[in-house]
């Protein structure tokens, strides 16, 4: 898991749980489709799987 992951918003976060919300926003998502490169290590890994059903993951 040394490479990069590119993280996309698909969904809305109006409705999610406060926690979801905050973990979205702190990817550095804010608008739909909008796109980040995060590195590829756990923290990231677990993040995103809390958030995996607003967000499109891809492995760079």
């Amino acid at each position: 898991m040394t490479g990069k992951l590119k993280i996309t918003l698909i969904k809305s976060t109006i409705g999610s749980i406060p926690k979801h919300k905050k973990t979205v926003e702190a990817l550095g998502l804010r608008k739909l489709n909008q796109t980040k490169e995060m590195p590829d290590n756990v923290a990231i890994r677990g993040m995103v799987d809390h958030v995996k059903h607003l967000v499109k993951v891809e492995e760079i």
